[in-house]
């Protein structure tokens, strides 16, 4: 499994002609009569290749390292603490969402893990039953209407769709850690950020690796669900992709 889709709002902005490169390569890629969700099979199976052979080589290792050497009560805190930071941005989409309800949940979460919580690292919001209404600006295009497009595998950053990579962009400027004006101190923040993410994701990445008989197709199909289930909050209408796989 490549894990770097959930670390897409703190990519750096000179990635940004890369991935439009990289949509442009997709598109000489479709293949006819291909999974209409997914037209650049050939283009996303390699990339993926490339994202897993990068993971297996410096990540995943380095995750591993720091699952090992880190106290578990320390990655609680790490988590918590850019757990924090995404609930700004987080509340931010949920007012453009005009969702009243996850936008107080959200900006009462960060005030209340803030002070008391002592910047983050704790957690009482959670304790408070203060539940996390997460969302980005993907998602909020989704709710308004924009269709997600074709599936597209992005170097590095992994799988995404073309909705989701046009709203790349927007997540960056809006992720509190764009603004830590101290390049070394951000860079350090945005690592820690990086490795810890991975290293929550190893047993997820292990359990398919043993599992899927295709994981390409499995990662796919796993991720454009959830993203529609985000999308709706959990609720979403019929999939016309998969009503017509079933009519067929």
């Amino acid at each position: 499994m490549t894990p770097f889709a959930v670390l897409r709002p703190t990519f750096c902005r000179r990635a940004l002609p890369a991935l439009a490169v990289a949509c442009l390569l997709a598109g000489c890629a479709s293949a006819p009569g291909a999974d209409p969700r997914d037209p650049w099979e050939p283009y996303n199976r390699s990339m993926t290749r490339f994202n897993t052979a990068v993971d297996n080589a410096a990540l995943k290792p380095a995750a591993t390292f720091y699952q090992r050497v880190t106290p578990s009560v320390v990655r609680t805190g790490v988590g918590n603490f850019f757990g924090n930071l995404g609930d700004v941005w987080s509340f931010v989409n949920n007012v453009l969402q005009a969702k009243p309800e996850g936008s107080l949940y959200s900006f009462w979460r960060v005030v209340v893990n803030t002070t008391i919580g002592l910047g983050g690292v704790l957690d009482p919001a959670t304790d408070m039953r203060l539940t996390r209404h997460s969302k980005d600006f993907g998602q909020t295009l989704g709710y308004w209407g924009i269709p997600s497009g074709p599936y597209v595998v992005l170097p590095l950053l992994g799988p995404s769709t073309l909705r989701d990579t046009a709203a790349l962009p927007v997540d960056w400027y809006g992720q509190p850690l764009t603004y830590v004006s101290d390049v070394p101190v951000r860079n350090t923040l945005m690592a820690v950020h990086f490795v810890d993410t991975r290293a929550r994701l190893l047993g997820v990445s292990n359990m398919l690796e043993q599992s899927a008989l295709d994981p390409y197709s499995f990662q796919r199909d796993v991720f454009l669900q959830l993203r529609r289930n985000q999308v709706y909050d959990g609720n979403p209408p019929p999939d016309p992709a998969s009503e017509n796989d079933a009519a067929h």
